[in-house]
């Protein structure tokens, strides 16, 4: 007796219904669980088919339970949908095993049913989650891979495998060597291995052969993929095919040499009609010529870097080539990479001319001892730049001022909102600019 009353508070307490049926599928037994689940009570239950558990679809599964315990069979469990009181579908497990009367023959079934829907949406947000992964990584323009910690690629995305005609798992791990071009393999590898050894998010540009037998251009990128604790599990890469857009910009490149060609020829046609037009001057042509100069060095300048950012130390040293030898040495400069807008180079740059000019001729280059420092620094949202002339001949205020003082002076007090001081102290010419790194940036022509 004993038993049996464990037996009962075993079922009466357990968080699943467990249910008993005769072999026609009469309800026998029904417990508070069965209550809590399924919604009807005991008193509704007892007696009453347990088809009315059951979906009109899926009516079936119950010919074949009652079938296999008549058999003598257990039902191990599985999931299936059954339906509550109030018509609505549930998700669960069942497991239903023959019950014996003391003759051993089978007389009924014992069901244990538990809910699984917590877990079942718990699984369908999981496939949900999944399958919008899979539509984005699929439907991106550029091929995908996840590759673990050690940097060994074991997913790629659908493009990977349109692109190179690869069969899936077959560049798995290290096996993307083999759509590489070879010379460029060494290089990609070493790079990719240190960046995954250092942590750091990897980037490089490569060409990776195409299921057409073609060579394409692609911009890779890598970013590690960390755990709470800063550990990295994985890394995701993508690879951008930009051999268009590396043609058009080489297409840009030769375009730009072209202009700057015609450019500095149309500069040489203006030098010859100043020569050709009667101009008696020989100094008004020669700082005529001079400035035309520093006009063909910016453009150099700016060709060379695609007409985007020029870096202050690249405009000071296009601009005192013009010094020669010995009078550069006497030059030092000093400054920070501070990158600035084509348009501030232009004014910059033909400032620093006339500064060099004026230097090299009255200032303090005219003479084997003088020295000028130039130097340049961006801090606090400002940009300074000074120039400072030092043992050079004594200097002395100019009683006019001519387009030069314009040229280092208004123009770029003007156009850059900048605040210009030009002192002709005794000792040594002291020019100093100082403006909004913003506007030094930004500026437009």
């Amino acid at each position: 007796m004993l038993a049996e009353a464990h037996l009962s508070a075993i079922i009466q307490s357990s968080d699943d219904a467990i249910i008993s049926k005769d072999l026609q599928g009469t309800v026998l037994s029904w417990n508070p669980a069965a209550t809590q689940i399924f919604g009807f009570t005991e008193a509704e239950m007892v007696g009453q088919s347990i088809r009315r558990l059951i979906p009109p679809g899926r009516q079936a599964e119950e010919d074949e339970i009652l079938a296999r315990i008549a058999r003598g069979e257990r039902v191990k469990s599985f999931d299936t949908i059954r339906q509550r009181k109030d018509g609505t579908e549930i998700a669960v497990s069942l497991t239903v095993s023959p019950i014996y009367d003391k003759t051993g023959r089978i007389v009924g079934a014992s069901k244990i049913a538990r809910d699984i829907t917590a877990r079942e949406n718990g699984q369908q947000a999981l496939r949900d989650s999944e399958a919008r992964f899979r539509m984005l990584a699929d439907n991106i323009s550029q091929l995908a891979w996840v590759a673990d910690e050690s940097g060994a690629i074991g997913w790629y995305n659908k493009r990977w495998y349109d692109y190179t005609g690869v069969s899936e798992g077959e560049t798995d791990g290290w096996g993307w060597n083999r759509v590489h071009h070879p010379d460029h393999l060494g290089r990609v590898t070493e790079h990719f291995r240190a960046s995954i050894a250092a942590g750091n998010e990897w980037e490089d540009t490569f060409p990776l052969l195409g299921k057409d037998g073609t060579y394409r251009w692609f911009l890779s990128r890598a970013k590690p993929i960390r755990d709470d604790l800063g550990h990295i599990l994985y890394w995701f890469g993508t690879n951008t095919d930009v051999t268009e857009m590396l043609a058009k910009e080489e297409q840009i490149r030769v375009l730009l040499m072209e202009v700057n060609h015609r450019s500095k020829n149309l500069l040489s046609v203006v030098q010859a009609l100043a020569r050709r037009s009667g101009c008696t001057d020989g100094e008004f042509l020669r700082r005529f010529e001079s400035r035309l100069s520093s006009l063909a060095a910016n453009q150099d300048l700016l060709v060379r870097r695609g007409w985007s950012t020029i870096m202050m130390d690249e405009l000071a040293e296009a601009q005192l080539a013009i010094l020669g030898r010995e009078a550069r040495i006497q030059v030092t400069e000093q400054g920070s990479p501070v990158p600035l807008s084509p348009r501030t180079a232009e004014i910059l740059g033909m400032a620093l001319h006339e500064l060099a000019t004026n230097a090299l001729k009255y200032g303090a280059l005219s003479l084997p001892t003088g020295r000028v420092d130039v130097s340049w620094e961006e801090r606090d949202g400002n940009f300074m730049l000074e120039w400072r002339e030092s043992a050079g001949p004594t200097v002395a205020q100019p009683t006019h001022h001519g387009f030069g003082t314009t040229l280092m002076r208004h123009i770029p007090a003007r156009s850059l909102n900048a605040d210009v001081t030009l002192d002709y102290a005794p000792t040594g010419l002291r020019w100093r600019l100082a403006c909004s790194t913003a506007t030094a940036q930004a500026l437009e022509s």
